[in-house]
């Protein structure tokens, strides 16, 4: 029997997977489907969650100034939680002070003489904020879920099949599963082997050397081996947001930014004949309208000049300067570079090289442009800082606030990543995947099959400092084969972004999802619809008859609506009407030599069809 077996058959032994008589919308992705009128929840995604909650614990305690506040009302768990605590302070006295078990509700924090609880006992605490909230009961009328949203702090929390969306959007780390006594047990017991282990490392540095996470990552980024294995992913939603009040500061930082596009990617697999930065993907619209359009807000916004570098092969060229003769009219520095035959490399990093983080070949052509003088007349005109934008995500745009935090904390080599779907199995373990991750946790293919076995995948929009690029460059410690190269940068992270961030397009199902009613653009930005409860986008799959543009057009009267869509899977000859909307997961197979044709209003949740009386 494995290791994963025996904890699986451990967790159904505490009834974890036994959930409630109904399962809300958002947590379906967690359950196999109901039983005896129960639902019954996934034990390897508990299991995954359960790993992130604690590697989230397990990373937080190696501050020692680092405390956690305990959230219960339950009396049965109590004695389960004191003795979880007692056993922590007694094996690690410093954490005496910084463990707190609260009955009540976290009210009032600067003054914790206030605290109030549900059993009219006060409990006296430290005036210091919790870095962290545990909530082992989740009430739907708790206030701790917006307190320590209000006060960004981060929860980790039991979730059940009934917990409200409006509560359960705010946990930062939750864990599906059904809390028994015996579930809770488990967890207090793997939380306090978390901290007792944390504190056998931190012991085995030697007396009085207590590392905290800033020290670790520093001595990782002093370690030339470590920080060719390792590199530092920062969440998105820790980044601090640039302040809109002192418009001077930001104009004065967007000065300093310059965006990088290639348009060398074809769509010739979707029968479009020129660059896919041509492709109309939303209202007339395409990605070279959306990243001129953002670029012109910013700058009528702020009243700075972000200047836009095209690199265009010479086979996409001509499309892209005709392309440019309607932004005539716009305040945008656009200058479109006719790449030559030297820079046309069809590869830039060596797949499997052990020291090179997986990035992409348009690395190279900046590489090659900043080599032919541009970047003097960059860095003369005072730009530090360049964004090259990956040629196939849509929503690949300048982010004032991944500008600001480079900036702020002198970082010369970042890239934009995403959790797979495989760890992130919902968009907040974007905020849960953060830390130190080894080169091959990345891949740059982000295609289904290929991100098993990975963490993150590589979105391949880069940002970097010119400086920095300068003095490799003046150095030749940098050329086009190791642009990636973490351990030539002084300081290089990379950011957990939101999957709206990240909308490739490769294919028509690519193209049904953005012109959905799932997303809309404003400002140049892609802004996903609100009404969308699932934190994650649904799966298209269209056969090759949709593989076309022009019979992908022919096919839908009007894109279906797809706010509550989770799957959808169509093959064969099959048509769609005007104003359809589909709900759950919908599988459309026409049998060979039927045409299938799906009536307009109709409303399509959970189903298959094969024939026309199925609909």
């Amino acid at each position: 029997m494995t290791i994963h077996s025996v904890v699986i058959q451990k967790l159904l032994t505490t009834n974890a997977h036994i959930g409630r008589q109904v399962a809300t919308h958002h947590f379906k992705q967690f359950t196999y489907g109901f039983r005896n009128r129960q639902s019954i929840i996934d034990s390897d995604k508990t299991l995954i969650c359960l790993r992130n909650a604690l590697n989230f614990l397990s990373c937080l305690s190696r501050d020692p100034s680092s405390s956690f506040l305990f959230i219960n009302t339950n009396p049965l768990f109590q004695p389960i939680i004191d003795e979880m605590t007692s056993r922590v302070t007694s094996l690690i006295p410093e954490r005496a002070s910084s463990l707190w078990k609260m009955r009540g509700f976290l009210t009032n924090s600067c003054s914790p003489k206030k605290f109030r609880s549900r059993h009219k006992k006060l409990v006296f605490a430290p005036t210091k904020m919790p870095d962290c909230v545990v909530i082992f009961d989740t009430e739907r009328k708790s206030s701790v879920f917006l307190e320590a949203e209000r006060l960004g702090i981060p929860i980790v929390a039991l979730v059940d099949s009934s917990m409200p969306w409006e509560y359960y959007k705010k946990v930062t780390y939750p864990i599906p599963a059904n809390d028994s006594v015996q579930f809770v047990y488990l967890i207090c017991n793997m939380i306090t082997k978390c901290l007792m282990l944390e504190k056998k490392k931190d012991g085995a540095k030697g007396p009085g050397k207590k590392a905290t996470i800033k020290d670790q990552v520093e001595s990782t980024s002093e370690s030339e081996g470590s920080a060719s294995d390792e590199v530092l992913v920062v969440p998105y939603e820790n980044l601090a947001p640039m302040s809109c009040a002192d418009v001077a500061e930001s104009k004065q930082l967007l000065d300093k930014l310059v965006v990088v596009k290639y348009n060398g990617a074809l769509g010739k697999n979707m029968g479009f004949g020129g660059p896919k930065s041509l492709i109309e993907v939303k209202n007339g619209s395409t990605p070279l309208d959306l990243i001129v359009n953002q670029i012109q807000s910013l700058n009528s916004k702020y009243g700075c000049n972000i200047p836009l570098l095209l690199m265009n092969p010479k086979n996409t060229h001509n499309d892209i300067v005709k392309a440019l003769e309607k932004y005539s009219t716009l305040d945008v520095d656009i200058h479109p570079f006719e790449q030559g035959e030297h820079t046309q490399h069809e590869s830039f990093v060596t797949e499997g090289c052990e020291d090179k983080w997986q990035s992409s070949k348009h690395g190279a052509h900046f590489l090659s442009l900043m080599n032919s003088g541009t970047l003097d007349v960059l860095l003369a005109q005072g730009k530090e800082y360049a964004l090259v934008v990956n040629p196939d995500n849509v929503a690949g745009v300048v982010d004032p606030k991944i500008l600001n935090h480079l900036a702020q904390n002198s970082i010369e080599y970042c890239s934009e990543v995403t959790p797979t779907t495989s760890n992130g199995l919902i968009n907040f373990m974007a905020s849960s995947l953060q830390g130190m991750f080894k080169l091959e946790d990345f891949t740059s293919d982000h295609s289904e099959k290929s991100v098993k076995g990975f963490k993150f995948i590589d979105t391949r929009s880069l940002w970097l400092n010119l400086k920095a690029i300068k003095r490799l460059v003046d150095t030749s410690a940098l050329n086009l084969d190791n642009l990636s190269t973490l351990k030539l940068f002084e300081n290089s992270i990379g950011i957990s972004i939101p999957q709206s961030r990240f909308l490739p397009l490769n294919c028509t199902s690519d193209l049904f999802l953005l012109q959905s009613d799932l997303y809309s653009f404003t400002e140049g930005m892609f802004v996903r619809n609100d009404a969308r409860v699932s934190p994650s986008d649904p799966s298209i799959a269209l056969g090759p008859e949709f593989e076309k543009i022009s019979d992908f057009k022919r096919r839908f009267e009007t894109i279906p609506s797809i706010v509550k869509l989770d799957s959808l899977e169509v093959n064969g000859d099959v048509w769609f009407g005007a104003d359809i909307v589909l709900k759950g997961k919908v599988v459309i197979d026409a049998s060979p030599g039927l045409t299938l044709r799906i009536p307009g209003g109709v409303v399509l949740e959970d189903e298959e069809i094969n024939d026309p009386t199925d609909i």
